[in-house]
């Protein structure tokens, strides 16, 4: 009766250990899912780069912390149209430099630009402007919208058309929009709409889902003999910020599900397992011997 009753015990540790180890492990995706909805924007701020100039020939871009003097990204062959992915960057003041694609990154800059990147921000630098005038503007993007509806905003990229019209069928983005230009962002209602965009000799359109909680970009762009119209999905509820670009893209936000590291619980459980077996194993050995 004294072996069975400490076999007894120790099979209802062993019991209760598998029970622990299945509870955890049907808990890590739950811990997963709950960082990647707090995680996108608890900790960081978002940078994306774009290249919105028509006759400025391809660049290579560079960031550049003040805490490093090497540049943190780089990104070459960038062309016209071309708007990255976010970026996730920590909180600081950064520089924004751009060069001819190829030159040597120890040449000087074709220009450059500053901007200050805060946590649970986000922001878009473009390069805009004819060659001749070209800057770098810093734009502060949406991040939320009203629930039931989404937030858009319009950018002017052509210069073929310096000036342009864009509208839904009951709704009125800007009128005459100036070449290298932004409007602010606007709440609409969720739903499909046909967006237009008119110059004084070439139109294009673009059916654009505005799906509750998103934000949108619509870039006006000099395409190959027309005018052309990109919708870009900016972020969708308060959460995710997509891997969306148009023309090459590059670079990005690798948006990640992984949670809390459950490897100091695999330890702790396996250790209480083995000890229960190695238990288990000399009580068998000493009823041996008495027998």
């Amino acid at each position: 009766m004294r072996l069975i009753r400490p076999r007894y015990a120790i099979a209802k540790g062993l019991i209760a250990s598998a029970a622990v180890a299945s509870l955890f492990a049907s808990a890590a995706p739950v811990f997963a899912a709950a960082h990647a909805r707090t995680a996108p924007f608890a900790h960081t701020g978002y940078l994306r780069l774009a290249h919105l100039s028509p006759n400025t020939p391809p660049v290579d871009v560079y960031l550049y912390s003040l805490r490093n003097p090497r540049a943190e990204v780089v990104l070459h062959h960038v062309s016209y149209g071309t708007v990255s992915k976010y970026l996730p960057t920590q909180a600081g003041t950064y520089t924004v430099a751009m060069r001819a694609a190829g030159a040597a990154p120890t040449s000087a800059p074709v220009l450059s630009t500053g901007v200050t990147v805060k946590v649970g921000r986000a922001y878009t630098v473009a390069g805009m402007g004819p060659k001749a005038g070209l800057r770098l503007v810093v734009m502060d993007d949406q991040l939320t919208a009203p629930t039931g509806h989404s937030m858009v905003r319009v950018i002017q990229a052509s210069m073929r058309e310096h000036l342009v019209t864009v509208r839904t069928k009951t709704h009125l983005f800007g009128r005459n929009l100036i070449f290298a230009s932004a409007t602010p962002f606007e709440s609409l209602p969720r739903g499909s709409y046909l967006v237009r965009a008119d110059g004084s000799s070439e139109a294009a359109s673009d059916q654009v889902a505005l799906r509750s909680g998103t934000i949108h970009t619509l870039v006006v762009l000099d395409g190959r003999g027309h005018l052309k119209l990109v919708d870009l999905t900016d972020a969708v509820g308060a959460t995710t910020l997509p891997a969306t670009a148009p023309a090459t893209g590059f670079g990005g936000l690798a948006a990640s599900a992984a949670g809390p590291s459950l490897l100091p619980w695999a330890i702790v459980i396996s250790a209480g397992l083995l000890l229960a077996a190695v238990g288990l194993a000399s009580l068998r050995r000493s009823r041996r011997q008495q027998a």
